[in-house]
């Protein structure tokens, strides 16, 4: 039988870093500057994770986490129908950056499994990097308009005007959205929400963790999303900032260096 292709099957065996060799943290913080996402192994507990998220960023305490910075991601049986709670259900996530609406979301983020679920619950990972390109190249005026300052507000009513790309000084990008009920969206940009999804959808990656196994991105570039799942499904989540320098957002891809200057606004 002719095996599908499937390009991006080999997703953790491509981005892994082994945490026991030495220069561990340099091969990251090089993993994280150049593609901005790493796979990881070999946490095993709750301990593990802390240890190891503590050697590569400042944990960031918000609304979720617990006393010593990690959040608990589970079915909790309450949060199901809640807007900005999706993630403590057993439904499907849409692809988001973690913290939109927040001034300044954490630049790192760390999902580690400690139970998989029963069926289903992959973590899917989209590359803002591709989907900036492929919007400025077959979408060229969905990518210009999504780039348009104070275009979006994500968050409550202590959220934040923003736009889904930034364009910085040096032209790197960074990318911001959300999905769900806590973003609202200027009339100019309503009729490209469409393509914007699309375009997440085709750049997706399934990951399939098993306990122990996590993955590690840059909040300003990858997007991350989560398939339903049934059964008592455990991950923990680490939030903070790098300990090492990282550049603002990525490059540009270069079929989208054509990038109209904005003013920078997160």
């Amino acid at each position: 039988m002719r095996r599908v292709h499937q390009p991006y099957a080999d997703v953790f065996v491509r981005n892994h870093v082994d945490l026991a060799v030495p220069g561990a943290e340099e091969k990251i913080a090089g993993r994280l500057r150049d593609t901005g996402l790493v796979t990881v192994d070999g946490l095993a507990s709750r301990t593990a994770v802390l240890s190891f998220a503590t050697r590569i960023m400042n944990l960031v305490p918000h609304r979720d986490s617990d006393s010593d910075g990690l959040t608990t991601i589970r079915d909790t049986r309450r949060h199901t129908h809640r807007a900005g709670f999706a993630g403590f259900g057993n439904g499907p996530l849409d692809p988001h950056t973690e913290r939109s609406g927040t001034p300044n979301p954490p630049r790192l983020m760390l999902l580690v499994c400690g139970q998989a679920a029963a069926a289903g619950g992959e973590c899917l990972l989209t590359d803002g990097q591709a989907v900036h390109a492929d919007l400025f190249t077959g979408e060229r005026e969905a990518g210009v308009a999504l780039a348009q300052p104070r275009t979006a507000f994500f968050g409550a009513g202590d959220g934040h005007a923003t736009q889904v790309f930034t364009v910085h000084d040096d032209l790197r990008v960074s990318v911001r959205l959300r999905f769900d009920g806590l973003a609202r969206w200027n009339p100019i940009i309503q009729p490209y929400l469409p393509r914007l999804r699309a375009a997440a959808g085709r750049h997706q990656m399934r990951l399939a963790l098993a306990p122990g196994q996590g993955y590690l991105l840059d909040n300003e570039r990858w997007l991350h999303a989560r398939r339903a799942f049934t059964g008592d499904r455990l991950f923990w989540r680490a939030l903070g900032q790098p300990l090492f320098p990282m550049l603002r957002g990525f490059t540009p891809a270069p079929t989208s260096v054509r990038t109209p200057m904005l003013s920078e606004a997160g």
